[in-house]
């Protein structure tokens, strides 16, 4: 009797004129031609990505997702001879426990790994409850609005904190390297909840500020409808036995799961203050650089009007000198500069896009990593490293959230001017001033900043154009710092307080933060019984 298998076909490579039912018919044929399988019985495209590393031979490289009838299954070496693998199962599911909660489980943060974590108890019948410092997505779009019209800054509703955390306005970039099988049922619910469906099958999926605001909105609908319960405007203030301070007041609380996002600054110090056992980990610090959509485009396919079919150009760039690299980062084209700031004498800058990336310019941070010996190796140093820089570069441009900004020629040479000719700086609708961000960044980082943009040249034509403006300072690119915890994801010391995600130090990204908000939720689950 014969079975069935799931298989990838990996690296089927094609011209960029192709379509999808190319990609399926050659990897059926070669799946027919390995002789290892029956009948396919079934085949679509899993994944697509575009090489544009060679102009005049642009590919896009697909694999291919089947279901074959197989007497006996070949070994993996076998499989990967011919670029097969089986394809690992997505499902999870997890067994409860038998320890008996106090009281409703607590997630503090809606970002990726609250959301995810939240859902995940909620379907599973343990009606958490979900604190978030700042507001829902609606509320919260109007304050970051105001903030960029008017320099008014909320400072607990802004592009790091309020419903769907700092990855709501960075364009929902969903490219992940972890290979955690939990990655396509990440995938798989953002699409239930709204996310096109190409984020099922694109190499660099994203689904774009204006689409993802939608998504969030939908993840509370429904974590309210399997029995969750969300509250905004609700900042943790102290964590006790049995309970929890918000605002002021006590809540029971049986676990807490903190998925606080990287920039909760305030949590990190009552947590270090009340023995949480927390060490630094490398981060990275940097500018923003922006080009011409068009002329990135031209500059990776040859032919700009490729993006019609092949999608505006990304690149990713990286360099390394001994320990220390620099790379490009959440890179946005047709997209804008944001402010990413949330407290008050900062300025910090953050990348976006809208689903159409229609925007005239490319922007991307250029960052610089930040070792432990940096920053003198304490986890609150860390921190005051970061708010050291984004305070230099308020006080830069004039104090009033403006950013610092001048072109790569001045950068390289070490002057404040800023003609940026064709390209308009986005921050802000163009709230910048010219101001030198060699005296805002700290020499280890401006020096491998001017090595990694002159090395990106070489790259990619134009990378390092005169009169690309660089916007200050990018200094949340990840926690500085991680919260220590065991291998059943608690708390070391703290039996029922699971630190989560990305303000955690345990991930970097939406992807990677929403799977360890389900390891992390299932911790929960594995070990309590469900509310009576």
């Amino acid at each position: 009797m014969s079975d069935k298998l799931s298989i990838i076909v990996e690296n089927i490579k094609l011209p960029s004129d192709s379509t999808d039912e190319d990609a399926i018919d050659r990897g059926i044929s070669r799946l027919n031609a390995s002789g290892l399988f029956g009948k396919v019985i079934d085949a679509g495209l899993y994944k697509r990505s575009v090489d544009a590393r060679h102009k005049n031979d642009i590919k896009f490289v697909c694999s291919v997702l089947a279901v074959v009838e197989t007497n006996r299954r070949p070994s993996d070496d076998k499989l990967a001879k011919f670029g097969f693998k089986v394809k690992s199962d997505d499902g999870v599911s997890f067994t409860p426990g038998t320890d008996t909660l106090s009281a409703r489980p607590v997630i503090v943060g809606f970002g990726p790994a609250g959301m995810f974590a939240s859902l995940y108890l909620a379907k599973h019948g343990y009606s958490p409850l979900v604190i978030e410092r700042g507001d829902d997505v609606e509320r919260r779009a109007a304050a970051v609005e105001r903030f960029k019209q008017s320099g008014i800054l909320d400072t607990d509703s802004n592009v790091q904190f309020g419903a769907g955390g700092a990855g709501t306005f960075s364009d929902g970039k969903l490219m992940t390297r972890i290979g955690d099988p939990l990655v396509h049922s990440v995938l798989s619910h953002l699409v239930e909840m709204g996310a096109p469906d190409t984020v099922l099958k694109t190499a660099r999926p994203h689904i774009g500020t204006d689409v993802l605001r939608r998504v969030v909105a939908n993840f509370h609908k429904e974590i309210e409808s399997l029995g969750g319960e969300i509250r905004y405007r609700s900042a943790l203030t102290s964590i006790g036995d049995g309970y929890i301070e918000v605002n002021g007041e006590k809540l029971p609380c049986g676990a807490l799961i903190l998925a606080i996002g990287h920039s909760a600054r305030d949590t990190y110090r009552y947590l270090y203050d009340s023995g949480y056992s927390m060490t630094v980990k490398p981060f990275s610090v940097g500018v923003r650089i922006e080009h011409l959509t068009a002329d990135i485009d031209r500059a990776m396919y040859g032919d700009e009007s490729l993006c019609e079919k092949l999608g505006h150009a990304e690149y990713n760039l990286s360099m390394r000198r001994g320990e220390r690299g620099v790379y490009t980062f959440c890179m946005c084209p047709g997209g804008e500069v944001v402010s990413a700031a949330s407290e008050e004498g900062g300025v910090v800058t953050n990348g976006m896009s809208n689903h159409a990336r229609d925007g005239m310019n490319s922007n991307s941070a250029v960052a610089v990593s930040v070792l432990p010996s940096d920053v003198g190796g304490d986890p609150m140093s860390a921190v005051s490293f970061q708010r050291s820089l984004e305070r230099r570069a308020f006080e830069a441009a004039g104090s009033d959230y403006f950013a610092p900004c001048q072109t790569v020629k001045g950068f390289l040479e070490g002057r404040a001017d800023a003609p940026f000719g064709d390209i308009i700086p986005t921050y802000r609708g163009g709230k910048v001033r010219a101001a030198d961000l060699n005296s805002v960044l700290p020499p280890f980082v401006t020096s491998m900043l001017k090595e990694g943009i002159v090395d990106f040249g070489k790259k990619i034509r134009g990378f390092d154009s005169a009169f690309a403006p660089l916007t200050g300072v990018e200094s949340r690119t990840s926690s500085p710092v991680r919260i220590l915890r065991g291998d059943d994801y608690s708390a070391l010391g703290y039996k029922n307080v699971y630190p989560c995600g990305e303000g955690a130090g345990y991930a970097g990204g939406i992807v990677s933060a929403a799977v360890d908000g389900i390891r992390v939720a299932g911790a929960v689950i594995s070990r309590f019984k469900p509310l009576e």
